[in-house]
């Protein structure tokens, strides 16, 4: 019964998905003054649908996408052109384009548009940007430890802000780049005022992250950090760290954040390292060797090679400008952080074993839908933002495929015989075939049967 509901969240989601890409096509099509014979939410034998104005609305047997069949546009089965002025390819190239390029730009509005709602009525952020600013490292040779500020010192007051947050310590940090701020500590028992240079290196953006360039790094969480699962052949699985293992100090430190201790590894150059770590809370002591790893999303860096539990979040409502604002930059980050994994996958850094098919994304947006309806909805919206930079991939049949047949038949002023196009577009779609193949057979061997 749980599958069979999976499988309606399933259809449901991606269906929605794809109405919304392929309802681009069309509405830019129609503007356009071309006729649209087939609006199809599948592929393969139709099911139902009806007939209006010459358009036949359809839903096919294969869920697993969807196509707008414009007059005189191949489609997979041989098409002559006809030369009448509501066909596709009378349409101008730039109109043409245009039409293209509306299905990627439906995805992108729509992932703007979700994660702007989820922002303005159920923003989660971590708990300590809230909390009073309390320092928990402070990297050799920046601005803060020139300061003189300390692991452990409290932020008193921040360019006249007294008793700061740390997300007003970030605001008035983006706010006065490149200046000297006033401020008093409380550093070991004792208020001292000092002044900070806001240097935030190469970073055009203030966060958690970037706030560390200028040698401030918060204090995430008041206990240690929690390890929950390890990576195979790391430092921390040839040091002997286990899942449910709390690292309570490296060395001298005592981290309160993963951040802090990839900042110490970084002082240290990456030498060996002793771990104290409470095991069912019996104090163990273990010695690791970090390694320089890639992570996805973050630089290469020295690190040991476990996952963390996350500090405690807490849920905002934003108001709708803050929404906004907050939706664009995560939709950048977003899509930067896909546009890395497809470098990785082509450089061979990424395995394509870590691609999810309609079997993972049906897992996904299981998980997403237990986890709450505004995590679906967040869910929802990375799968529209891939779906769109999906289709901008310069690969025929792809919408991308298209623009970029269009932009060499700009160059050439003429367009491509057509007999040619067709047999590239069957030899793509064989490949995309065998390759939408390798991703289900990935994502069944993927599959615990049985298993939690």
């Amino acid at each position: 019964m749980h599958i069979l509901f999976v499988i309606v969240e399933f259809l449901i989601v991606l269906g929605f998905m794809v109405l919304v890409h392929e309802f681009g096509h069309f509405a830019v099509a129609k503007l356009c003054g071309v006729r649209v014979e087939a609006f199809s939410i599948g592929f393969g034998p139709r099911l139902f649908g009806v007939l209006h104005n010459g358009t036949d609305y359809k839903i096919c047997l294969l869920p697993l996408g969807g196509y707008v069949k414009m007059a005189g546009e191949y489609n997979g089965d041989t098409v002559t052109t006809t030369g009448d002025p509501d066909e596709f390819a009378s349409k101008p190239r730039w109109q043409r384009v245009l039409i293209a390029l509306a299905g990627p730009c439906a995805n992108f509005i729509l992932s703007f548009f979700l994660l702007a709602l989820v922002a303005h009525f159920h923003y989660e952020t971590e708990k300590f940007l809230t909390d009073t600013a309390v320092v928990d490292y402070v990297p050799l040779n920046t601005p803060a430890a020139k300061a003189g500020i300390g692991a452990g010192d409290t932020i008193l007051q921040f360019n006249g802000i007294s008793h700061p947050t740390w997300m007003q310590v970030l605001t008035e940090s983006a706010l006065n780049e490149h200046r000297v701020l006033p401020l008093v500590i409380n550093h070991n028992g004792q208020t001292v005022s000092t002044n900070l240079s806001i240097d935030p290196g190469t970073g055009n953006e203030f966060g958690p992250d970037s706030i560390s360039t200028i040698g401030l790094i918060p204090q995430e969480q008041p206990g240690p950090i929690s390890v929950t699962s390890i990576e195979a052949g790391s430092p921390a699985d040839r040091a002997g760290l286990k899942p449910g293992d709390l690292v309570q100090r490296i060395d001298s430190l005592e981290p309160h954040s993963v951040p802090t201790l990839l900042a110490y590894l970084k002082d240290r150059n990456g030498a060996q390292a002793t771990l104290l770590v409470l095991r069912g809370g019996q104090p163990v002591t273990l010695t690791a060797k970090p390694e320089m790893m890639e992570s996805p999303g973050a630089p290469t860096q020295y690190r040991l090679g476990f996952q963390y539990m996350h500090p405690p979040v807490e849920v905002l409502k934003l108001p709708l400008g803050q929404a906004f604002k907050q939706s664009l930059k995560d939709n950048k980050d977003n899509s930067t952080l896909v546009l890395r994994i497809l470098k990785g996958l082509f450089t061979r850094r990424v395995s394509v074993k870590q691609m999810s098919g309609p079997v993972g994304i049906a897992q996904q947006i299981d998980i997403a839908t237990q986890m709450g309806y505004w995590s679906l909805v967040q869910f929802m919206s990375t799968i529209s933002l891939q779906l769109g930079i999906f289709n901008l991939l310069p690969i025929p049949i792809l919408d991308g495929g298209m623009i970029l047949f269009l932009l060499i038949e700009s160059v050439m002023r003429r367009d491509v015989n057509m007999e040619i196009k067709e047999r590239i577009y069957q030899v793509a779609f064989v490949c995309i075939v065998l390759f939408a193949c390798f991703i289900l057979f990935n994502d069944i061997t993927k599959l615990h049967l049985g298993k939690p």
